[in-house]
């Protein structure tokens, strides 16, 4: 398939600049793949869809505040350095991006916090805007991270139009967010309540935990017309034996297996045995999934709505089949909902 065939119109005042006010309260678009039939619904009516036995695979991943604002040396003008990968802890080697890039280069000191509590050195050029740098931290590790993580700020993208919020370090996190490491949000699993996942339980929904740590590159454009050209950044992820075991069973057993996000679409189809069972399996994918495709794991998937010509909508619509995608989205404008990390969400069954 093309590139272009992933455009749509999106009128800018739907791009969500704030959550619901209670996180299942958001709007819930459900997409029956039998028969076409589209339904508007709450995000906690999921309780309908889900019996005893089916399984919620979510990615316990948690965000980092990986977005620094600091100086450059001697001239003093205003950087901003996002965390991307830890690349020696002993060493404290990071990957980052940098704005604006054309200011820092190799050698460069970067100063962060009001009082230059934290010092980074530029090491290397990775990219036009990408660099490897040093921090110069005395204390111990676990004393530099603490002090890494009070000087960064919530990573919210960049079509979110206002300054972090107090209240975004919460809500910019799923409820059961474990293992530190991504860069954004798994958004599918924002609208998870508590108490919606207390309900779930109770009903016989068991929970599959997975860890994928979402990269930068869930935004990187597709620059090239042939999908098939187009190369995905490589993610991180882990699958533990007792989460394989536990979606291997509701297989078995002609269960939903129902992935919390595209990100564990991903992870799911980057560990396939070749009886068609979900392997554990801790290692780096850059799978990329456009139609067509046939999926192994999931037979029901939860999702936010994404950008024009995004990968994350490539790989809903190989999902859910194209035609049927593409007209819930035009339906997903016509009604009004909210889109992207803050926005509203859709259950494809």
């Amino acid at each position: 398939m093309k590139l272009s065939q992933f455009d749509y119109h999106l009128p800018p005042e739907l791009i969500a600049q704030y959550p619901a006010d209670f996180r299942d309260e958001s709007r819930l678009m459900v997409v029956h793949r039998d028969t076409g039939e589209i339904e508007h619904r709450m995000f906690r009516d999921i309780l309908d869809y889900f019996d005893e036995g089916d399984v919620l695979v979510l990615n316990n991943t948690k965000v980092f505040p990986a977005r620094l604002l600091g100086t450059k040396e001697k001239t003093g003008a205003n950087i901003e350095v996002f965390l991307l990968r830890e690349l020696d802890p002993e060493t404290r080697l990071w990957d980052v991006l940098v704005e604006p890039a054309r200011k820092i280069r190799i050698g460069n000191k970067l100063f962060f916090g009001e009082n230059d509590e934290m010092v980074a050195e530029v090491i290397d050029n990775t990219t036009s805007r990408g660099r490897t740098i040093r921090f110069q931290y005395d204390g111990s590790y676990e004393e530099y991270r603490r002090k890494l993580n009070e000087l960064g700020k919530t990573p919210l993208p960049k079509y979110i139009k206002r300054d972090e919020e107090e209240f975004d370090k919460e809500r910019y996190q799923t409820v059961y967010a474990k293992k530190e490491g991504a860069v954004a949000a798994p958004t599918a699993g924002l609208h998870f309540s508590r108490r919606l996942l207390k309900w779930l339980e109770v009903k016989g929904v068991e929970f599959s935990e997975i860890t994928l740590h979402v990269g930068i590159g869930t935004f990187s454009p597709v620059e090239v017309e042939d999908l098939g050209k187009h190369k995905m950044d490589s993610e991180y992820f882990e699958i533990p034996e007792e989460a394989a075991a536990i979606v291997n069973r509701a297989l078995d057993n002609e269960k939903r297996v129902c992935a919390v996000g595209t990100t564990v679409v991903r992870a799911l189809e980057s560990s396939v045995t070749a009886s068609r069972r979900l392997e554990p399996k801790a290692r780096w994918t850059h799978k990329f999934i456009y139609p067509p495709y046939t999926f192994q794991i999931p037979n029901a998937m939860i999702t936010n709505f994404h950008l024009p010509k995004s990968t994350l909508l490539m790989l809903v619509a190989a999902f859910g089949g194209y035609d049927l995608i593409m007209r819930a989205y035009e339906t997903a404008v016509k009604e009004k909902y909210r889109f992207y990390s803050y926005g509203d969400a859709m259950l494809i069954l």
